[in-house]
């Protein structure tokens, strides 16, 4: 039987209904445009226009967030009041387990400290606590208001749909994943990879990915924008060498994204989905259709059942405040004591000797001075440029550094601690493997690489 008449024919209002709202979703997220020589994406330039505006004060506004945050997280947990209990969204995002609850209550701390420059140094010094949060916490709050009004447009209107059917037979074989998750990887490639850790989480919560296939996609695909690795790369001063340099990422990525998904600790996790079912949602294509017909079938489908746009709305306000108040108080705790234990102790220098016979063995040179930036950049991944313009002399090890530290991908200061802050199911100790792994994996892709360039 044809099984694509088992979904009707859609109208053109319906095929319209799917078109205006995804190619607006595309510009926003996917596009890349050149604004005053940079490269970025639409969505990216508002948050800019936006952290522009508002200046010095944002840094003031999300301490006063985290501070309410936490004080209504306390009053969920202990007294469980009707109007949070009787509320989905407020209890998902207030009554949190007591490790989150700390956790909430910490980012607060730091926070205020950092703001007020109270308490120890090294707490609130600009490679620190200053770091998150006049750095990092400004663009996550620009970013997480734009992308989070924005995503439906991306998520709630087929466009999923449509590259489920297209892209389906790519994903699953190659990568283990439906589809729709080169969506994920598109626009944190595009645009950041905060974008593509927010867009898997409430594909995730939705139960359109199994745990395992949001843990893979949160820890493999939510990759760094383009725009940063440019970053990177002039801190490394290696400029000259954007084209091969870019080359080598994607190719160690590529290597990283096909075996990573098949070991430990991704491939431990469970294809069951967050109501705990097993019953994953087919994005096979009927016998007797057409991959692209198919898909823009399912689209419109999709589109026509998107009732109310108050619903959407809604739900783009509920995204905002769920990264706001879940997910940048996380961020402020794990980030600052990341970058502490970063700066005042040799802790991540001890944990880089290993590498150095690693490394000898691979003929790059100043191998212990570039060990020390390898374990590094767990606590933030633009420590090794920091620390290897400093101490590294040879352009190749430079060049090195500066691609294992995007392709480590997991860094606590903002992707790692924006998974564990999302309801991603990872853990630390899941996110720690999967760093050393990356980090086994790419290296010699990269040293390759770096042999053949210089």
């Amino acid at each position: 039987m044809d099984k694509e008449k088992t979904l009707p024919k859609p109208s053109t209002s319906n095929y319209l209904k799917f078109l205006i709202p995804s190619l607006i979703g595309i510009f926003l997220f996917m596009i890349p445009i050149n604004y005053k020589g940079e490269v970025t994406i639409p969505v990216a330039l508002l948050a800019d226009w936006l952290q522009g505006l508002l200046g010095d004060s944002i840094p003031v506004i999300m301490t006063w967030i985290i501070v309410l945050t936490v004080l209504l997280s306390f009053v969920a947990v202990l007294a469980k009041p009707a109007f949070i209990m009787n509320n989905t969204f407020l209890k998902s995002l207030l009554l949190v387990r007591p490790i989150w609850l700390i956790a909430r209550f910490l980012g607060m701390i730091f926070a205020i400290m950092t703001l007020n420059e109270i308490g120890p140094e090294w707490i609130w010094s600009p490679n620190t606590g200053g770091l998150l949060l006049y750095d990092l916490v400004p663009v996550l709050f620009s970013v997480f208001l734009f992308a989070g009004l924005f995503l439906p447009l991306l998520l709630n209107f087929g466009l999923l749909e449509l590259f489920g059917a297209l892209l389906s037979k790519i994903m699953r074989p190659v990568f283990t994943l439906p589809g729709r998750s080169s969506i994920d990887c598109l626009a944190s490639w595009l645009g950041d990879g905060t974008i593509g850790v927010l867009l898997t989480s409430k594909q995730y919560e939705e139960g359109n990915y199994s745990k395992r296939e949001a843990a893979v996609i949160g820890t493999t695909f939510s990759v760094v924008s383009i725009t940063f690795t440019i970053v990177v790369l002039k801190q490394l001063e290696l400029d000259a060498y954007f084209g091969p340099y870019y080359l080598t990422i994607v190719l160690a990525g590529f290597v990283a994204a096909l075996i990573l998904p098949r070991i430990p600790p991704l491939s431990n996790k469970k294809d069951a989905y967050v109501d705990e079912s097993d019953a994953s949602k087919s994005e096979d294509i009927p016998r007797g259709a057409k991959m692209l017909s198919w898909g823009l079938r399912s689209a419109a489908h999709t589109a026509k059942k998107t009732k109310s746009y108050d619903v959407i709305v809604k739900g783009g306000f509920q995204n905002v405040l769920d990264m706001w108040m879940g997910v940048i108080p996380i961020v402020m705790a794990i980030g600052t004591i990341a970058l502490v234990i970063a700066e005042v102790t040799p802790f991540f220098e001890w944990l880089g000797k290993p590498f150095v016979p690693l490394l000898q063995i691979m003929q790059v040179p100043e191998a212990s001075d570039a060990a020390q930036t390898i374990v590094v950049g767990f606590a933030d991944m633009f420590l090794p440029a920091l620390i290897g313009v400093e101490v590294i002399e040879s352009e190749m090890t430079r060049f090195i550094v500066a691609c294992l530290s995007v392709t480590q991908l997991i860094y606590m200061s903002e992707v790692g601690g924006l998974l564990l802050g999302s309801k991603i199911p990872v853990n630390f100790k899941d996110l720690v493997l999967i760093f050393l792994e990356r980090t086994i994996v790419t290296l010699p892709v990269i040293v390759l690489m770096a042999h053949i360039i210089f």
